[in-house]
């Protein structure tokens, strides 16, 4: 897949994250990361997550920073950044990569941009906990094959110039899935779902390049059943 997470250590730090999210959060609502996580992307002003909180913590230890270390690339990040760098002979951009990485001792952060080429178009762990959510959400009681299923048609949605090119923006398009409709995506993900997104992203796909699935014993639109059938896994028929 052209945007997937083909690498290991970067879905690794991720899934031990997402499974601090199911044990903490086991009755629903809005998860807490347990762990810290190598999101292994590019971070500049805009940026959030866990990775710029590590950034922000090295920072403010070692008296470049004197904001809060709450995730969010802001300005004040970005000039501590960039005071930073000019201290230790990197380019002066604000903008934390692989050199910057390295020089702040943020090695696993390297190794996975190092092992996915240095690109910014990864997944994050944000991105692997929805599509945990999605699949648990639309196919929880579907095997574990059925599940990643689910899984890879998202990931397809995303590489196709027919749909949005975030995860986010595929699960939240308008009427495209039952679960965003009736809340069950809001529900917390179990570890079989955590593990099916994780090897949908890792690129394995069992429908083949489908962009659908129904399951044709609730299904009401004639407009789905007009699909070429790839194949059916469980309850539900993928299609392209």
């Amino acid at each position: 897949m052209k945007k997937g997470i083909k690498a290991g250590i970067a879905l690794a730090a991720a899934a031990a994250l997402i499974a601090g999210y199911a044990a903490a959060n086991v009755g629903g609502g809005e998860a807490v990361p347990a762990v810290e996580v190598v999101e292994a992307a590019v971070l500049r002003q805009g940026s959030s997550g866990g990775e710029v909180k590590e950034v922000q913590r090295r920072l403010k230890m070692w008296g470049y920073y004197a904001g809060q270390v709450d995730g969010i690339y802001g300005g004040k990040t970005a000039e501590a950044v960039k005071n930073f760098q000019r201290k230790n002979g990197l380019k002066v951009d604000g903008i934390a990569g692989k050199a910057t990485f390295a020089a702040l001792g943020m090695n696993d952060s390297v190794k996975a941009l190092e092992a996915e080429g240095g690109g910014s178009g990864q997944y994050t762990s944000s991105d692997l906990y929805l599509l945990a959510r999605c699949i648990y959400a639309e196919a929880r009681g579907e095997s574990y094959t059925g599940q990643v299923a689910v899984g890879a048609v998202v990931l397809n949605r995303v590489d196709s110039p027919d749909f949005p090119n975030t995860i986010a923006g595929v699960i939240y398009q308008k009427n495209a899935f039952t679960a965003v409709n009736d809340g069950q995506i809001n529900l917390t993900p179990d570890q079989k779902a955590i593990n099916a997104a994780t090897d949908a992203m890792n690129g394995w796909d069992p429908t083949y390049g489908c962009l659908y699935y129904y399951n044709p014993a609730v299904a009401t639109s004639s407009w789905i059943f007009g699909r070429e059938t790839v194949t059916v896994i469980g309850k539900h028929v993928f299609a392209i």
